[in-house]
């Protein structure tokens, strides 16, 4: 298990700018948290009236939070590392901010606010951020409550727009916000929020960056609210985007938790990050000390990271073997042939926060295999990494027949990068009939780089009967697990962008009437600039998942094997599709083109009957048979 220690800097009493009220009661609440729930090795502790603080390099430390004082631990402690790997670092930060000449500063209880030119009392974030980078701890988590000014409010200057490098960063408040400090509560409301937040047992619990984040923007805007503030919302920098996924409260992590740190280490060993590899291996095994996929991990680093230098043999006299005997020096097996290379793409995704501004831009890879067709035409295939996730709505989000939320394992396979085309679709039509005749041109909105619609659940399984005795490979429908799996890649928030879309993001209808309640949905915001095209757009138009797949939401819903059920209760839990007979209905999801936003979710379900064409109804296909291909 690694090791945690914590910093933690509560200032009340600024001598040369506004005091503050609670941001000492914060610090103090926050060090006895980490203290209790992590069992922290030494907890640095500055406030107004802390004790010293004992060293295990030096004498006991002033803990006055003065720039002379802050400043010196920081270059001193920090000069050498003094963790490891799989070690966390945590740092909070309650009292006053500043941003000048786009820099972030953080200010001690002796700063002047007015010394512009020298900056000699603040102390830039940057600065901060690179010592604890060097304590050798690969997970840094900054929570900054700053920004602090009278009246129990935060000043939106634009605190918070300098990116971290390297750390998880969680600001009180967005650059463009205020942030408030509650007098009922007698803490900021932030940190009020992460408290509430890591003590969250069982189901829905913070244990990783990702759901603590997520829990966070939609905290604080409640107590905000509640408490008659201006609406606040926490702002994050996750770098790099692997963190969001760290698990920082070992004893709540469940196993979708510890799947998604092993699906991230296998991608970092496949784009060759061998050093973050190993980090999250040793992550792995630090929570699960005995999982036989962190400890082969580990032990194929070590082979990648071993080049012993074989030094030449010295040359042999040739001697001519008697009769009879054996030469005792045999030819060395052949080589082994090269394993061919799997051809991989690259691409960028995007995430955004609850208001659809863009917060995250990353690059991404991933495998693929592409199905020639003939005439020119492709069926590009993407490697779907096998792991578990929670499918579903929790409360608060979704429908009944979307829950209850529970656990699947979904084995590896392929998934088309793209719905159906109509170019694919007229290709594969012109194979041999199997079992019922297809219509070559069915579209309504004609292109062959569109998705094909106006086929049935019905055709949609003739099309891959055809194209599998074509090419001698099982291609189907996915499973619904395996759909929202592919869909939500390693993510657990309504769209795999994020808490909302915007029509730069996807196809759907920006509004949409809703007839029973005489309105428009405002649930996940509605795009006021975004655009209602009224039809489908060519495939791969905005950005994909991080597993590499385009359009999963909006433009056509896309039909999946198994009959519709109206909950989860009794759903299987391997991935497989929940065949039952005795049921007409079939499933679709992804959302249209038509839809609000609400029916693009990840966890949105549709449903039509198999013999039913329509314009925003279309398909796309997976193969079970991963790289045996």
């Amino acid at each position: 298990m690694g090791q945690n220690w914590a910093i933690t800097i509560g200032i009340n009493g600024y001598h040369n700018l506004q005091r503050l009220t609670y941001a000492q009661r914060d610090a103090d609440a926050v060090q006895a948290f980490l203290q209790q729930e992590l069992q922290i090795q030494t907890p640095y502790h500055f406030t107004d009236d802390s004790p010293a603080i004992a060293q295990d390099y030096g004498p006991p430390l002033n803990s006055y939070p003065t720039y002379a004082t802050l400043r010196r631990f920081f270059r001193i402690r920090f000069e050498e590392p003094f963790l490891k790997p799989g070690d966390n670092l945590w740092f909070f930060f309650a009292g006053h901010g500043k941003r000048h000449e786009d820099r972030d500063y953080l200010m001690p209880i002796d700063a002047d606010p007015g010394d512009e030119v020298e900056k000699s009392t603040w102390i830039p974030l940057s600065y901060i951020t690179d010592r604890l980078r060097r304590s050798g701890a690969d997970n840094v988590v900054m929570l900054i409550d700053a920004c602090r000014s009278g009246a129990g409010r935060r000043d939106s200057d634009g605190f918070g727009r300098e990116k971290q490098q390297g750390v998880i960063t969680l600001f009180a408040c967005s650059p463009w916000e205020s942030s408030y400090e509650i007098d009922e509560l007698q803490q900021g409301a932030f940190t009020h929020a992460l408290l509430q937040s890591l003590q969250i047992e069982g189901e829905g619990n913070c244990a990783t960056v990702e759901r603590l984040y997520q829990r966070l923007r939609q905290m604080v805007p409640e107590v905000t609210q509640r408490y008659k503030r201006v609406q606040q919302t926490p702002y994050g920098v996750v770098e790099p985007p692997t963190k969001y996924h760290l698990i920082l409260l070992p004893r709540k992590a469940n196993l979708s938790d510890i799947n998604t740190l092993k699906l991230d280490a296998q991608r970092a060993e496949l784009n060759r990050e061998f050093k973050l590899a190993k980090q999250l291996w040793i992550r792995v095994l630090a929570i699960s000390g005995a999982d036989y996929d962190a400890i082969e991990g580990i032990e194929r680093l070590a082979r990648v990271s071993a080049t012993p230098v074989v030094p030449a043999e010295p040359e042999k006299p040739i001697s001519v073997p008697q009769t009879g005997q054996r030469d005792a020096t045999p030819s060395p097996p052949p080589p082994e042939p090269a394993k061919p290379a799997i051809p991989t793409f690259k691409f960028e995704m995007v995430t955004v926060d609850a208001q659809g501004r863009e917060v995250n831009r990353r690059p991404g890879e991933a495998e693929y295999w592409a199905e020639e067709l003939g005439n020119g035409v492709q069926l590009e295939m993407v490697s779907i990494p096998g792991g578990s996730f929670q499918m579903g709505s929790p409360d608060g989000e979704g429908v009944d027949d979307e829950r209850p939320q529970h656990s699947v394992t979904v084995k590896p396979f392929l998934m088309g990068k793209y719905a159906v085309t109509q170019a694919q679709w007229k290709t594969v039509a012109s194979f041999p009939k199997v079992e019922r005749d297809l219509e070559p041109d069915p579209a309504h909105f004609q292109g062959d780089n569109r998705p094909v619609e106006c086929v049935s659940w019905e055709d949609a399984i003739e099309f891959c009967t055809r194209l599998s005795q074509k090419t001698g490979r099982e291609y189907r429908l996915p499973s619904e697990a395996e759909w929202e799996y592919a869909c939500r890649a390693g993510t657990t928030t309504p769209f795999h962008f994020g808490e909302t879309i915007t029509t730069d993001l996807a196809n759907y209808r920006r509004f949409f009437w809703d007839y029973k309640r005489k309105t428009y949905p405002g649930s996940y915001g509605v795009d006021p600039k975004g655009e209602f095209r009224e039809q489908t757009t060519e495939v791969g138009n905005f950005p994909p998942n991080a597993f590499g797949l385009y359009d999963m939401h909006g433009n056509i819903w896309e039909w999946c094997l198994e009959h519709w059920h109206k909950n989860y209760s009794g759903a299987p839990i391997d991935g497989s599709a929940w065949i039952d007979e005795d049921l007409s209905l079939r499933l679709l999801r992804g959302g249209s083109w038509n839809d609000h936003l609400w029916n693009c979710r990840s966890a949105e379900r549709g449903r039509r009957y198999p013999n039913r064409r329509l314009n925003s109804c279309g398909f796309r296909v997976v193969c079970g048979s991963a790289w045996t291909l």
